[in-house]
């Protein structure tokens, strides 16, 4: 017997590349489904980039409210955040320090070696973080990130965009009962053929850094931790991984961003004695995840505490990505 858990995709995913751009104002007013009204105030929250998933997904969703509440944007490029911020009556800050001198919570969309180094600053300064993976360029700087987190007690989220989701959790919830031999998963589109999306550090690391968070963040759920990972082939154009578990399963991940699909596609097929588990992402909307994401953030920050996935599990993902690396090289 087949199982499907169909997820958000629609070739939307956090700083995954994905070709379709999402609706505006994602789920307006809804918090986290079946979740009682927010009724306290909108966490104040400043976001860095001005890139196109800034635009197509932070802006919106943090706008969109009533959890959180958009009050500045601040880019290397004034222009460009002020076409960010505009639609939402958000300021434009000059400064990086002039936009954590006006919010409480700082929401990252910029390259990995940009967010590594800034977003030290803004925990240091006492600020709540949401963050995009993978955390950091390298190993190094993701540690750094994470023990500067740890060190100011900042409270810390990962747009992994896909855990929000919940037919994903639908999905994991099911995979926790099963005893999985083996996985096969892929993560693949065509976003960094061309346009807006096939930005320069995209090009330059390829899917690893870009997709390999996602999938390797849902087997290690999903199979069960993973001991270690291998790879063969380019990044750039296509890598496929192989995870050994603690359990003693193994899942196998293809990742490209260079192949020319009609839509994306996101998979993952568990295999047991009891029956095959398929999580499937090709018919959701990506929609449903982002008032999950933003009602855990708000719900983290006043809470003063953060929730999976934070930084933390961002090191766990880099320390797994420094494997592939280390085996490719």
């Amino acid at each position: 017997m087949t199982e499907t858990e169909t997820v958000t995709e629609a070739g939307a995913g956090a700083g995954t590349g994905a070709a379709t751009e999402p609706e505006p104002e994602p789920g307006h007013g809804t918090g986290t489904t079946g979740a009682e009204p927010w009724t306290g105030d909108p966490v104040r929250v400043g976001l860095v980039g001005a890139g196109p998933w800034a635009r197509t997904m932070h802006a919106r969703m943090l706008a969109a409210g009533p959890e959180t509440e958009l009050v500045s944007v601040w880019a290397r490029r004034p222009e460009a955040a002020a076409e960010v911020a505009g639609p939402y009556g958000a300021s434009v800050a000059a400064s990086f320090a002039e936009l954590l001198d006006v919010c409480e919570a700082v929401a990252f969309a910029v390259p990995p070696a940009v967010q590594a180094g800034l977003a030290v600053r803004a925990a240091r300064a006492g600020r709540a973080l949401l963050l995009e993976k993978p955390l950091g360029e390298d190993l190094a700087s993701a540690r750094a990130l994470a023990d500067a987190v740890d060190e100011a007690g900042a409270v810390s989220q990962l747009v992994l965009s896909k855990r929000y989701h919940p037919g994903t959790r639908e999905f994991l919830s099911r995979a926790r009962r099963l005893k999985v031999a083996g996985a096969r998963s892929c993560y693949i589109h065509g976003a960094f053929l061309g346009g807006e999306m096939a930005t320069a550090w995209r090009l330059e690391h390829g899917a690893l850094l870009d997709l390999g968070p996602h999938l390797l963040d849902l087997l290690d759920l999903a199979v069960g931790p993973i001991a270690e990972v291998r790879g063969t082939g380019d990044s750039r154009r296509w890598i496929e991984l192989t995870c050994e578990h603690e359990n003693g399963a193994v899942s196998q991940a293809s990742l490209s961003g260079a192949i020319r699909l009609a839509r994306a596609r996101t998979r993952i097929e568990l295999y047991g004695e009891e029956e095959e588990l398929v999580y499937d992402a090709a018919e959701l909307d990506p929609e449903e995840g982002w008032p999950v994401l933003r009602r855990e953030f708000a719900e983290a920050v006043r809470g003063r505490r953060s929730a999976d996935p934070d930084a933390r599990r961002g090191l766990r993902l880099q320390e797994l990505l420094e494997q592939v690396r280390g085996s490719t090289a």
